[in-house]
Formats: C-alpha cells, sequence, structure tokens
C-alpha cells in the first residue's frame, strides 16, 4: 500500500508542495511557519469546497462552468436579504444559499438530463444567465460592509480551537466528501457512470440520475460559498469570483481528476487546491505579479491534463500487452 501511495498522484502533489514550501522558506523563513500555513489554508477554503464539488460533476463525465456565477448570485441574494432583514440568523441565511445553490444546479442538471445538451453548453449559459440576474437584482450597485449586519460579517471570521470558521467548513466538506464518495451508492455511482455510462446502465444506474445529482451537490456547495465569500470579504457585487471556475477546474485536474470521468479522489481535488493556494500566496512574498495567477492555473490545467493522458494510455498498453500474455 506504501508503494502504490508512493507512486499516486497525491503524492507527487505533496512532494511538489513541499518543494514550493521549502524553496520559498529559503528567502522567507516564516512562509512554512504554521501560522502562516493557517492562513494559506484558510484562503484556499472555499478553492477546495469549490473543487470537491467540481470534482463530482468531472467524475460523471461533465463539467460545470457556472460555478463561480453560481457562487455570485448567491452570495448577492442572502447580502440582500441581510441588508433589508438585518437581523435575520445565520444558520436561515446559509439554508438560503445552500438551498438556491442546490436550485441552480438542479436547472443544470435538468438540461443536460431531460434534453441531453453538453454539459459545457449548458453551464456556459447558466453562467451567463445567473450574472445577468445579479445586476437585476442588484440594479449593478455594490453592496458594502456598512450595509451588513455584524452577525452576517463575523461568523467565517470566528474562531473556533484556533482556526476560523471558514477553515472548519471546509474541513467539514472533505469529510463529507469523503463519506459520500466512499461509502454510498450514490458515490459508486458517480464512477460508474464516469468509467463507462454504457456498462452503468446494465448495472441499474441511472446516469441522467445520477449526472443530476452530481450538478445539485455542486451547486449546494457554491451557494455555501457564496454566503462564505460575501461575509467574509464584506462585499458584493455583480463580478464576484469573475474567473474562478478556471481556478476550480485548474484544482482538480491538478489533482488527478480525469477530464475524461471516473478517475479521481477527494485528496487529489485537495491537494490540487492547496497547491493553486500556496502558488497564489507565494507570488507575492517573491515579487511576482498575482495577476500571474490565472497564467499559472491554465498552464497547470494543459500540463495536468497531458500527464493525466499519458499516464491513462500506459495504463491501456499494460492491459494490452497482459491480454497478448494470456493468448
Amino acid at each position: 500500500m506504501i508503494t502504490q501511495f508512493i507512486k499516486s498522484r497525491e503524492a507527487l502533489l505533496l512532494l511538489a508542495i513541499a518543494i514550493v514550501i521549502a524553496l520559498v522558506s529559503t528567502r522567507f523563513p516564516d512562509f512554512a511557519a504554521p501560522a502562516n500555513a493557517a492562513n494559506i489554508f484558510n484562503d484556499t477554503s472555499i478553492l477546495i469546497m469549490l473543487a470537491l464539488g467540481q470534482m463530482v460533476v468531472i467524475l460523471t463525465r461533465c463539467i460545470d462552468l457556472s460555478v463561480a456565477s453560481n457562487l455570485a448570485l448567491s452570495g448577492m441574494v442572502v447580502a440582500l436579504i441581510n441588508s433589508i432583514v438585518p437581523g435575520l440568523p445565520v444558520p436561515i441565511l446559509l439554508i438560503i444559499a445552500i438551498s438556491l445553490g442546490m436550485i441552480m444546479g438542479a436547472c443544470n442538471g435538468i438540461l443536460v438530463w431531460k434534453l441531453d445538451i453538453p454539459p459545457i453548453v449548458v453551464t456556459l449559459g447558466t453562467l451567463t444567465i445567473f450574472r445577468g440576474i445579479i445586476f437585476l437584482i442588484s440594479n449593478g450597485e455594490w453592496i458594502n460592509a456598512h450595509e451588513m449586519s455584524a452577525s452576517f460579517k463575523a461568523f467565517p471570521r470566528f474562531e473556533l480551537l484556533g482556526l476560523p470558521v471558514l477553515s472548519w467548513m471546509a474541513v467539514l466538506t472533505v469529510i463529507v466528501f469523503a463519506i459520500i464518495v466512499i461509502r454510498t451508492p450514490l458515490g459508486r455511482a458517480f464512477y460508474a457512470v464516469g468509467g463507462n455510462p454504457h456498462a452503468a446502465v446494465y448495472t441499474g444506474i441511472d446516469v441522467g440520475f445520477t449526472r443530476f445529482m452530481a450538478f445539485v451537490i455542486a451547486g449546494g456547495v457554491s451557494g455555501l460559498c457564496g454566503y462564505l465569500w460575501v461575509s467574509r470579504y464584506a462585499v458584493a457585487y455583480v463580478d464576484i469570483a469573475g474567473g474562478f471556475e478556471l481556478e476550480v477546474i485548474a484544482a482538480c485536474v491538478i489533482g488527478g481528476i480525469s477530464i475524461a470521468g471516473g478517475i479521481g479522489s477527494v485528496g487529489g481535488a485537495v491537494l490540487g487546491a492547496l497547491f493553486l493556494g500556496i502558488i497564489k500566496n507565494a507570488l507575492p512574498v517573491i515579487n511576482i505579479s498575482p495577476f500571474w495567477q490565472l497564467a499559472i492555473s491554465g498552464s497547470a490545467i494543459i500540463i495536468a491534463v497531458a500527464v493525466n493522458a499519458r499516464s491513462e494510455s500506459k495504463k491501456g498498453r499494460v492491459i494490452l500487452k497482459k491480454a497478448e500474455q494470456t493468448t
């Protein structure tokens, strides 16, 4: 088992993360300090959660380009509600955000399931629609910190056992997804549908419904992140998280989630997000503009897809060789 882990994508990512931290720490020793590591994890928490939601969608051979727009619309809605009814408890706002996100995810899932529209086309369309709705409900105006209640802004910053609630939300999300993917029939169905959707039908799995559920789960996570985003940064506007879907997809692909579906793990998605988070925090430290983040994310996607393709093709050649030997 140890040998298998050493050869895995997770081990490679851990090594890459360790190398980056070691290199940056040679010039700035505090970069590897526990306090800074906790700050990096907190900064990356939303990316980790969104990557996990995207992971289950990609596992089923689909993709969701609307996660950042879902986040933005959910965040704007709860920010508007809070500005109108400032006394509304935070748990209710969380339920509203998650429910709204799930509804948007369900819209994507139904279009993919019932109308058989390619997921990339559906989510590219809903991406624009969600952004348009934000503009309509807000009239293009911002909701700033002074319009938000103290409890609304304090929730993600509240510290528990030395870590902010935002970090604990990410930890809880990782645990929940690990249980769903490893221990439930739905999690196994994600892999079966992505691995071979035609064979999955013969085992009694409803491919369309499984993909629908993946979109709903990803939507719910996006809705949750919508509240966490606007409350943490204390601002809501039309272009919240603009382009953030690229980073989410990059985190998944870097973490070994195969775009072809059926291959990936929770650990891989988390490490992929952490790798990007560390790179993003390291750039200013070594005097490189943060605007290079998008270029790095795009390059990382291409490299990771190439590596995934090579590893999958090598597995295929091994199978063929074994087949030849048996014949």
